[in-house]
């Protein structure tokens, strides 16, 4: 080899040697972030490892693996067996119109899926860095974490007018810190985290935090399982209003996604007015399967010749707040269709016995799904 050839290949060594611990490394911070966020130790050559020792980590530590071990037993375990059981031929794709940050119950409704499209008002906040926090502001910070759950944790579901509060009451702000503690709590492992907006045309590119885009501003986070298959969760900003969403960049964004599944609950009934017409068109057009509470998709809106509806649990009337938004149809079809009970709670009527789901499915799909079951 000549002298230009070997220095080319120590080069080209020293290179890689240098550029693979930055990747690792930027890899295991996300993910140690994520974990002590959660209440879970970080990795034992963490930076953040030092942090495990402060007082107020340890609380959290007891507090969030009270909670999350009292909900996984009463709640997260029986969804995911009911899942199994009636949610045969899940898409790769699934869309959770108005989730705020809630990956838990998408993660949770949905585990196999390998795109999360999570949407709502809620900022996306900055990536936590933990490290620049001091003893006050991190108590502080985990402090507010807890808090921003709670409702969540005892409910099912975040309540959109404490959010804007919750998410700015500490350092820790906006959905982020939420989005790495479920992705942590449900067993998984963040691989890469980034700030993306979308153009007009729908695309994906990355921004700084502190950008100010002219299109939807979101993160990106690319993680893994037991099953080590890498998988992505978007979580986007924005307005799912007709004058917003109709030919916006998130519309398009989902259209170039193809046929996915979708998840409503707890959405305020938004579905239900005629200024949100467009999303619910979108819903009705691009799915194969959605799974809702009565705040999703009104049953009137469900073309019979094209979707088979299935009941599950009991329709409550909707809370006095909501109770313009009673749907007869859908009462009529509880009674009618044979529900098969529900031992969880979900949505507003989150106590079990109370709370109902349905699940729509595409005829066709529910054709495919039955030809393949002979």
């Amino acid at each position: 080899m000549t002298r230009i050839g070997i220095a080319l290949a120590f080069l080209a060594n020293l290179l890689l040697v240098i550029a693979l611990p930055a990747s690792s490394a930027e890899i295991d911070a996300a993910d140690d972030t994520a974990r002590l966020l959660a209440g879970l130790a970080p990795s034992a050559s963490s930076p953040l490892q030092p942090l495990t020792r402060d007082p107020a980590w340890r609380l959290h530590e007891r507090a969030m693996s009270v909670s999350f071990e009292s909900l996984e037993r009463r709640q997260l375990s029986t969804i995911r067996t009911w899942s199994r059981a009636n949610l045969k031929t899940p898409k790769r794709v699934l869309f959770y119109m108005f989730s705020g940050p809630d990956f838990l119950y998408a993660d949770t409704f949905f585990p196999s899926a390998s795109t999360y499209v999570l949407s709502g008002l809620e900022p996306v906040g900055q990536i936590p860095d933990l490290s620049k926090l001091g003893p006050g502001a991190l108590a502080h910070g985990l402090n507010g974490v807890r808090y921003s759950l709670r409702s969540i944790i005892s409910s099912s579901f975040f309540i959109t007018s404490y959010m804007g509060h919750d998410l700015h009451a500490s350092r820790l702000t906006g959905t982020m810190p939420i989005l790495y503690i479920f992705l942590a709590r449900t067993g998984h492992m963040i691989q890469e985290a980034q700030f993306v907006t979308l153009d007009e045309n729908g695309d994906v590119s990355t921004s700084q935090g502190d950008d100010r885009p002219k299109g939807p501003r979101g993160i990106k986070i690319v993680f893994s399982g037991a099953d080590h298959e890498s998988r992505t969760l978007y979580y986007f900003t924005t307005n799912l209003a007709d004058d917003k969403f109709k030919d916006g960049p998130f519309a398009r964004f989902c259209e170039k996604l193809g046929q996915g599944d979708g998840f409503v609950k707890s959405a305020s009934y938004a579905l239900h007015a005629s200024n949100f017409s467009q999303v619910r068109k979108f819903l009705l057009d691009h799915t194969a399967t959605i799974v809702q509470d009565d705040t999703g998709i009104p049953v009137s809106s469900y073309d019979p010749a094209k979707w088979q509806l299935k009941p599950f649990g009991n329709y409550v009337r909707p809370l006095p707040v909501f109770s313009r938004m009673y749907q007869p149809k859908l009462n009529a079809l509880f009674h009618t269709g044979q529900p098969a009970p529900i031992d969880f709670g979900i949505g507003y009527r989150s106590r079990p016995g109370r709370s109902g789901l349905l699940v729509a499915t595409r005829k066709e799909s529910a054709a495919q799904s039955d030809a393949s079951k002979q």
